[in-house]
């Protein structure tokens, strides 16, 4: 009898075992990795620019809703609001975190995390502002792509100039909030000395604010405006496009969103082709690719767009050179 007591027991035991391990299997197997997307922007005027990233990522093989995961965190123009943004996705303890939308998503991922992987999208040189120790060797855990908009400025203000050769005052719009606003500002002053045309230096870092900066560069008599690379103008490109036209202001800006959206002109780098590089840096970091090894990306490819029935609403006589230099025309 105790033997067949001690038979049974051990029975029971092993039924146990069985009956519980495919759970024990399934708690133990790797869950989805979740990578963060901070953006500076918002969602409804990001949606070209988050397919371009998911599709990048596919082709590395994850797919959201499939084996991957996107935690969307959006500060809407508002940088104020990064840093805890940040923090909420290093709680999440995500496999990695996309900073995008200049250099406060940058930062703001940087100093949450010395640890998890970062994939910076940010127009100015990462290395003079600190992200990275250098292009090619990014060291730490951050690396990225740099549209070197930034280095740009002083280019786009003399295509403006060529746009409006009777230019005499020109404005640049700038978001204080912003880390490149102070070295952009010198670069632009410098080449606008050297165009001989007065720099009126114009700041917005709130939807009233570009009101009121319109309202005072038409008091300063300015005749022609540069907006400067910034998350937050991109989110009020519909804006800026209304109120270039309302006051017949001929405008450059970088990107061909905004000349798209109605803006005069634009000179700068491809934002969805960014967007793929980024997706493909994270893709490779999720395949086990450590931050360090990846060389910062720059572009190789600028492109001038002007916006042809703008200029001829603004009673510009855009000249077949200048036309035939420009990559598109928007008719």
């Amino acid at each position: 009898m105790g033997n067949q007591s001690i038979d049974r027991r051990h029975f029971i035991v092993v039924l146990a075992g069985s009956t519980v391990s495919p759970f024990t299997a399934r708690a133990q197997q790797p869950a989805m990795p979740v990578v963060g997307f901070l953006s500076s922007r918002s969602p409804n005027e990001s949606e070209s620019a988050v397919a371009a990233f998911r599709q990048s990522v596919s082709e590395a093989g994850y797919i959201e809703g499939k084996n991957l995961a996107i935690a969307f965190r959006w500060a809407e123009g508002q940088y104020d609001r990064l840093p805890a943004l940040a923090a909420d996705l290093v709680r999440r303890q995500v496999a990695a975190i996309f900073a995008t939308g200049g250099n406060p998503p940058a930062f703001a991922a940087k100093a949450a995390t010395a640890t998890i992987p970062i994939v910076f999208l940010v127009g100015s040189d990462p290395v003079e502002f600190g992200l990275v120790a250098s292009l090619n060797h990014p060291g730490g855990n951050i690396t990225g792509v740099t549209l070197f908009t930034s280095l740009l400025v002083a280019k786009r203000l003399e295509l403006l100039h060529e746009l409006v050769p009777t230019a005499t005052k020109i404005a640049i719009l700038v978001n204080p909030n912003n880390s490149n606003t102070e070295h952009d500002t010198e670069v632009t002053q410098t080449a606008a000395r050297s165009l001989r045309v007065q720099l009126v230096v114009l700041s917005a870092s709130r939807e009233s604010d570009i009101d009121a900066a319109f309202a005072t560069l038409v008091q300063q008599r300015a005749n022609a405006l540069l907006v400067n690379t910034d998350a937050f103008f991109l989110t009020r490109r519909n804006q800026l496009a209304a109120l270039e036209a309302r006051y017949a202001i001929p405008t450059i800006h970088d990107l061909r969103d905004y000349a798209e959206a109605g803006g005069l002109a634009s000179y700068g780098t491809n934002l969805l082709d960014a967007y793929r590089q980024a997706g493909h840096y994270v893709g490779k970091i999720l395949d086990g690719e450590k931050p360090a090894n990846l060389p910062v990306v720059q572009p190789i490819k600028f492109d001038f767009v002007i916006n042809l029935k703008t200029a001829r609403a603004l009673g510009l006589d855009v000249s077949a050179t200048l036309l035939a230099r420009a990559d598109e025309v928007i008719e």
